[in-house]
């Protein structure tokens, strides 16, 4: 073996029950802790990165040249998840990220929106796998794998967001406004005045959260009934895909990295994004699937690197595991462990990454 080669060893208890002892011992226990281990590693670089670490090229405007102005330019950090996750107390994790600005931009299905924006309104309750479907239905319960949902959230929530949509149009009709699935999401943000929410903090730190299958959910079902009461409300995808490429495209001097909790779309709407600029520099994947049936959900980081979504000369991972058992563990090594190098707003309020006021 070459002398560089690590020696296999797990932490040893008679240490204590050190939880960054425990977390650092990863790297060299082999199996997934491994992959969890370098996942730790690839995000506290995508967290420690700053335009002064490179050198100066002919590329750079001269805005750039200014070396203070190069050390407050951060890495670009796109987080994408699935809407079990929101569902899940993950949702709390995601929160505390949005909520101190620790990251730029946000990707999310229609049911990673609404049950943040239900969760305000009523609560989630921990079941069991093996509930009885036809018995749960008669309940008024709805099952999420092992936890449940009353009906009567949706119920709330429909009686909430009713007047917003009804608000929403009459602003397109007599001011003009031409709604998105972002501007859309923006705006539950702003109502929803709460903060627990992860888009109530969104909202207030100008994060950017995009879901172009936004009406695959009960946001759909309320979209589908408002045209019945009130009919003419209209969304625009086309113009979220271009302000969504356009995170990717124009970060530059700005390196872009990925981390993408679970599979389906929000994994390659980022991805795809961050093929208009070659690809990512930094990526990080968790979930569960797997690449034998060809999905884009199981496929591997060098899938990715194919395609052009990630850079050749990056150093991605992916911890195959259950996010809502590793990204609490992750969160704790990096974006709560190291908040200075983290957070984007400084104590007056300032996007650091842009040097603009939040």
């Amino acid at each position: 073996m070459p002398s560089t080669s690590t020696t296999i060893s797990g932490w040893d208890f008679n240490r204590g029950n050190d939880l960054n002892g425990i977390m650092d011992a990863m790297l060299h226990t082999g199996f997934q802790a491994t992959s969890l281990g370098q996942a730790i590693v690839e995000i506290n670089r995508m967290l420690r990165w700053r335009l002064s670490s490179e050198e100066i090229t002919e590329r750079d405007s001269n805005e750039y040249h200014d070396l203070a102005r190069r050390a407050a330019v951060r890495c670009k950090i796109f987080l994408g998840f699935t809407s079990n996750l929101v569902s899940s107390g993950v949702r709390e994790h995601v929160r505390y990220l949005a909520e101190h600005h620790m990251v730029d931009v946000i990707v999310s299905t229609a049911g990673g929106i609404e049950e943040d924006i239900i969760k305000c309104l009523g609560s989630t309750y921990i079941g069991d796998f093996h509930l009885k479907g036809a018995e749960l239905r008669a309940q008024g319960l709805n099952r999420i794998g092992n936890m449940l949902v009353p009906n009567s959230n949706y119920c709330l929530f429909e009686d909430w967001i009713m007047p917003i949509l009804d608000a929403m149009l009459r602003e397109q009709q007599e001011d003009g406004v031409r709604w998105t699935p972002s501007k859309f999401i923006a705006r539950l943000g702003k109502e929803i005045k709460d903060p627990r929410s992860i888009y109530y903090w969104a909202a207030k730190n100008g994060i950017p959260v995009y879901s172009p299958g936004l009406t695959d959910g009960s946001i759909g079902d309320m979209l589908f009934f408002h045209t019945y009461k009130n009919p003419g409300l209209v969304i625009d995808i086309v113009e979220d895909i271009r302000l969504m490429n356009d995170e990717a495209l124009k970060a530059s001097p700005r390196k872009t990295g990925m981390i993408i909790l679970g599979g389906g779309l929000p994994k390659h709407h980022i991805c795809n994004a961050n093929l208009m600029k070659n690809g990512a520099d930094f990526a990080v994947y968790v979930n569960t699937a797997q690449e034998f049936d060809g999905s884009d959900s199981g496929a591997r980081p060098d899938e990715a690197v194919s395609w052009g979504k990630i850079r050749a000369d990056a150093k991605p991972v992916k911890v195959y595991g259950d996010a809502s058992v590793l990204f609490p563990l992750i969160v704790s090594q990096t974006f709560a462990k190291h908040p200075d190098l983290a957070s984007r707003l400084s104590p007056g309020g300032v996007n650091e990454s842009l040097g603009m006021a939040s």
